[in-house]
């Protein structure tokens, strides 16, 4: 008995969160690997020295703040700045400059009487000459202290800003993903994703420049415009599944056919140039963030994974398209409508990766025929990672979400690292070529592991 639920907990293991489990190793591997010492910036940094000039001074102390002349640097300015009146401190002045503009706010400073009890910089500028023997150039500031953002020990992978990007990265693999997802469990395959998510960016931003009015379009013309581009990679895909699931041309040669296509529609339909007259009100959707600080496009994600999860796990759609990547003619027999199956998932999947183009664009408030490259590559690296069998049949969309997190760690973890563009491709070709190995392991062992009571996840 201790036997059997030992092998079962490993299937489960196995089946169910291996890429969890993948993924918080690599996270783990990562964080150890960049750990370095950090130097706070920005309004981080400006609360902090604040909290600590606050901890060290009495009440009207006198503040001087000296910083370079750099965004971050102002943002911790103006953070140190409210912290300091909150705290009753008095901000003698606040120098943006040079040594020079540090020498004159010293002078002018000892010149009316104003004293200064600390001086609250950075590491650059406390190295300024001007500040060395301060105590003998000027007496009256012999015991002004120093205050500067103190240094600590992070990982670079786990720091917010590359945390963001990562997420950032995602969205249009992971939105893309979905309609594999579907096509893979479904026994088929589609390459032509990638070229679809240029296609519906220069068409979109073509729409806009030429009928939508430019610069001035409205949201209304923006909304339109993206829909018809979404529209027309549903055609695409109309025409993609049609010959699949009618004609029953090999899914492989109709999608190669309808990459090569699509990119070259594409470089027609945008002249071969960037199209980029569109308002800046288009990034709502890529680059906005309207809901608690959430980037719209990620509460997009969420939704559609959620609205994705429930057709598969809920609804009789889902059970017949598991039923027809397992067993298409056991499916066909049990009265199953195999062509509009695979019509669906074919007309699904162009249509989300002409809503990938639409975030692309409104991502860069720009459209180019090389929008997309290499994203096959990456969504169906998501999706098998993820654990959908590439034999068909099997297959979670909150294994997708989790296996396009991971290709868009290890990418982020070899940005991070250094790790030069060619072998970045090296590496995600191993990532496929070793989850499709795990495939076919998990194929192999999880019968044995389970035994005659439990099933290999598979839909009969």
């Amino acid at each position: 008995m201790i036997q059997l639920k030992s092998t079962s907990l490993w299937s489960t293991l196995l089946r169910d969160y291996a890429t969890l489990l993948a993924l918080l190793i690599v996270c783990a591997a990562l964080s150890a690997i960049t750990l370095a010492e950090q130097n706070p910036s920005g309004a981080a940094a400006g609360r902090q020295v604040a909290g600590m000039l606050q901890g060290q001074l009495p009440r009207g102390a006198g503040v001087l703040i000296v910083l370079r002349d750099t965004r971050d640097d102002r943002a911790l300015a103006e953070a140190l700045q409210a912290g300091a009146h909150a705290g009753g401190l008095k901000v003698v002045a606040t120098v943006h400059g040079n040594p020079a503009d540090a020498r004159r706010a010293l002078q002018n400073a000892v010149s009316a009487g104003q004293p200064i009890d600390a001086i609250a910089c950075i590491d650059e500028t406390r190295r300024w000459a001007v500040f060395d023997g301060l105590g003998a150039k000027y007496p009256a500031l012999a015991n002004t202290r120093f205050v500067q953002p103190e240094r600590y020990w992070w990982p670079n992978f786990l720091k917010s800003s590359n945390l963001i990007n990562i997420v950032n990265q995602i969205v249009v693999t992971a939105i893309v993903a979905i309609g594999l997802t579907l096509v893979i469990i479904g026994g088929g395959i589609d390459l032509s994703v990638g070229s679809l998510i240029a296609l519906s960016a220069v068409l979109t931003t073509r729409l806009i420049r030429d009928w939508a009015g430019g610069f001035e379009a409205s949201s209304l013309g923006l909304v339109l415009c993206s829909l018809a581009a979404v529209g027309m990679c549903a055609v695409v895909g109309a025409v993609t599944g049609g010959l699949v699931a009618y004609v029953r041309i090999q899914p492989f040669i109709v999608t190669l056919a309808g990459m090569s296509i699509a990119r070259g529609l594409a470089h027609s339909v945008s002249d071969g140039e960037t199209i980029n007259q569109v308002p800046r009100k288009i990034n709502w959707l890529g680059g906005g963030a309207d809901l608690f600080g959430i980037p719209n496009a990620v509460v997009l994600l969420c939704l559609l994974y959620l609205a994705a999860h429930v057709a598969l796990s809920r609804t009789t759609f889902g059970r017949h398209l598991y039923a027809v990547g397992g067993n298409e003619k056991a499916a066909w027999l049990c009265g199953i409508s195999v062509q509009r199956i695979r019509l669906a998932t074919y007309v699904l999947s162009a249509a989300l990766a002409g809503l990938g183009g639409v975030i692309m664009t409104s991502t860069f408030a720009s459209g180019a025929h090389t929008y997309g490259l290499g994203y096959e590559l990456q969504v169906i690296a998501a999706v098998v990672v993820g654990g959908t069998s590439l034999s068909g049949g099997e297959g979670r969309m909150m294994g997708t979400l989790l296996g396009a997190l991971l290709i868009a760690v290890v990418q982020n973890g070899m940005n991070l690292l250094g790790v030069s563009s060619q072998w970045q491709a090296v590496v995600l070709g191993v990532v496929i070529l070793l989850a499709a190995i795990l495939d076919r392991a998990k194929a192999a062992w999880l019968p044995r592991l389970s035994g005659p009571a439990e099933t290999n996840g598979r839909a009969s």
